[in-house]
């Protein structure tokens, strides 16, 4: 286990995370909203430093990135657990998993790889990287020593602190905003929209973003919300953000009928009016 950051002792032997706007206080013995960061004797350990549960060499578009090293390969690789809560999760068994079969790793390792590959980078992906942190930022760090790119692909549902600290270190980023709306990332995601917004617009001044939308029959799929997160995207990045509106399936607890492609069409038209590259996908 590796100490974690973005922590604080408080009294009773418990401890306050920071990492993330829950903040969780976490018992003697028990873990965070994510599953894994646990409290021994008082401190707070990360229980996946240099362990997981995938690596392989992936297309950029796959991320998606499609305006980021286009036609490119690119070393990926991802963990266990994660801070949201999505009904839907597509990759649930193991974001949602805290416990289960890992590969050691070290960060020297990974660099090797992907130079040894020849990837352009190393991509953060698979599970939510920022769950990952403590691993993610010393690899993150000798990676761009060693010449090599890094890019997240995140729920962007992190604290400000622990973002800038991460920032000059990343290089493009993959962001979901799972819709415009307080109340669905509160009953689908258990989580909060206004922290993403802000990651967003922090990000998009440090680094390339790319946005995802998974769109969801009667949950976010109306012209209005549509329409809403468009407009917000246009005024607080431009037009020039490139707008991933995925299909969803019935994953994990969401058992709603898969979207239709012209769902997805339609939407893709909606923000076509105002951003000039917006793609459909997972269709």
């Amino acid at each position: 286990m590796k100490e974690a950051l973005y922590y604080e002792k408080i009294p009773g032997n418990i401890v306050r995370c920071h990492l993330c706007p829950y903040e969780c206080p976490i018992p003697p013995g028990g873990r965070g909203a994510c599953g894994v960061r646990q409290n021994a004797d008082g401190i707070l350990y990360s229980l996946i430093y240099g362990k997981t549960t995938g690596i392989s060499l992936d297309p950029i578009e796959k991320k998606p990135l499609y305006h980021y090293h286009p036609g490119e390969e690119i070393l990926s690789l991802g963990t266990r657990g994660c801070n949201l809560h999505c009904d839907f999760c597509q990759n649930w068994h193991i974001s949602q998993g805290a416990d289960g079969p890992v590969e050691n790793i070290t960060s020297p390792e990974v660099v090797r790889r992907a130079k040894e590959l020849g990837s352009f980078g190393i991509a953060y992906t698979y599970n939510e990287p920022f769950v990952w942190y403590e691993f993610v930022l010393d690899t993150a760090k000798l990676a761009r020593q060693n010449g090599l790119k890094n890019v997240l692909v995140t729920n962007g549902f992190v604290n400000r602190e622990p973002l800038e600290e991460m920032l000059p270190y990343i290089d493009a980023m993959n962001i979901d905003l799972k819709a415009l709306d307080e109340d669905f990332y509160a009953k689908i995601c258990k989580g909060r929209l206004k922290p993403v917004l802000d990651v967003i617009k922090t990000s998009a001044k440090a680094c390339h973003v790319e946005l995802t939308n998974l769109i969801i029959p009667t949950l976010n799929d109306s012209e209005g919300s549509v329409r809403k997160m468009v407009d917000w995207i246009y005024d607080n990045l431009g037009p020039e953000t490139p707008l991933h509106l995925s299909r969803y399936f019935p994953c994990y607890k969401m058992k709603l009928p898969p979207t239709p492609v012209e769902t997805l069409k339609r939407a893709e038209r909606i923000a076509k009016e105002k951003l000039r590259y917006v793609y459909i996908g997972n269709a």
